[in-house]
């Protein structure tokens, strides 16, 4: 565990090894323990994936993407629908075609399957800060991964009141809850 001399450095580089150590136990701490975070196999996984990116395929289509043979996409693309995942629709532009596509549910489990850390974990640490402690926390994180995205771009402020509020909640709103078990998809 750090303490806060540990923290507190003059810019020698042990800022970072301290950002390191703190970041490997904010990891430990709020890793989530919930078992496999969404059940699928890694080909499910993998299908689910690049249709979220690709947007709807054909069966052969994403066969080729995925440089699979299609007979073995489209069984895991008919288990995917049978668990709800995925849907079979016609394709607009031809109607002899049959696209794939995912559901809302499906949407949920990769949404999910992503998460890293336990939000309710971060919600219950994070409730036992002050608001002002909880807000240049958000403040610093978001300066922190700006300056990463762009190192020599501006607007890396001394905190809240140069930059845009950080959300006052701790987990994006969702209109309905994830699946959280197998059982569930």
């Amino acid at each position: 565990m750090l303490s806060s001399d540990d923290v507190r450095a003059d810019g020698d580089g042990r800022e970072a090894d301290a950002f390191e150590a703190l970041f490997q136990e904010v990891y430990l701490a709020f890793h989530r323990r919930d078992g496999k975070r969404s059940g699928l196999t890694g080909a499910s996984r993998a299908v689910l994936m690049h249709l979220a990116m690709a947007g709807p395929l054909t069966v052969g289509e994403a066969a080729r993407h995925l440089d699979r043979a299609q007979s073995v996409v489209s069984d895991i693309v008919t288990g995917l629908e049978a668990k709800g995942l995925l849907e079979r629709e016609p394709d607009p532009q031809d109607r002899r075609r049959t696209l794939v596509w995912l559901t809302p549910a499906a949407r949920q489990v990769l949404d999910r399957d992503r998460r890293v850390l336990s939000t309710s974990r971060l919600s219950v640490a994070l409730g036992r800060l002050p608001p002002e402690c909880r807000a240049h926390l958000l403040y610093g994180l978001a300066d922190l991964v700006a300056a990463a995205r762009d190192p020599a771009g501006p607007g890396l402020g001394p905190g809240p009141s140069t930059t845009t509020a950080p959300p006052t909640t701790t987990a994006p709103p969702t209109t309905t809850a994830p699946p959280t078990s197998e059982e569930d998809l």
